[in-house]
């Protein structure tokens, strides 16, 4: 892992964590990341259209995503729809925002301010 080039994209907002999770088991289009990362009980607040397009064209910029360029059967697909997978340095990024997360977790236990399990 490149480290000094995965810290500058770390903390990841909320947003960006959640979609990045979102597409970590595989290939989605935008309205499916939507269902995604609002169909868990990890999100804080839902995820909105508008937020969530913004948020992957600044991933695409930072390739930590990557739009697709090969579809569905038309039978199984809708022409409006993008498909988007996250890259290498994406999942790379999002572990070590995992990693990170884990440490503060750690450190809030050892205070006694988190309880084991919480």
């Amino acid at each position: 892992m490149d480290r000094p080039r995965i810290d500058k994209y770390l903390p990841l907002t909320p947003t960006v964590f959640d979609i990045l999770l979102a597409l970590a088991d595989g290939e989605k289009h935008g309205y499916a990341i939507l269902q995604a990362v609002n169909g868990t009980s990890n999100s804080f607040s839902a995820l909105r259209a508008g937020t969530l397009y913004r948020a992957l064209s600044r991933l695409l910029d930072q390739d930590l995503v990557e739009e697709l360029s090969r579809r569905p059967p038309p039978a199984h697909d809708d022409e409006r729809r993008r498909y988007y997978r996250i890259t290498a340095l994406g999942r790379n990024v999002l572990r070590a925002e995992v990693f990170r997360l884990q440490q503060q977790i750690s450190g809030a236990r050892a205070k006694k301010l988190v309880r084991e399990g919480s």
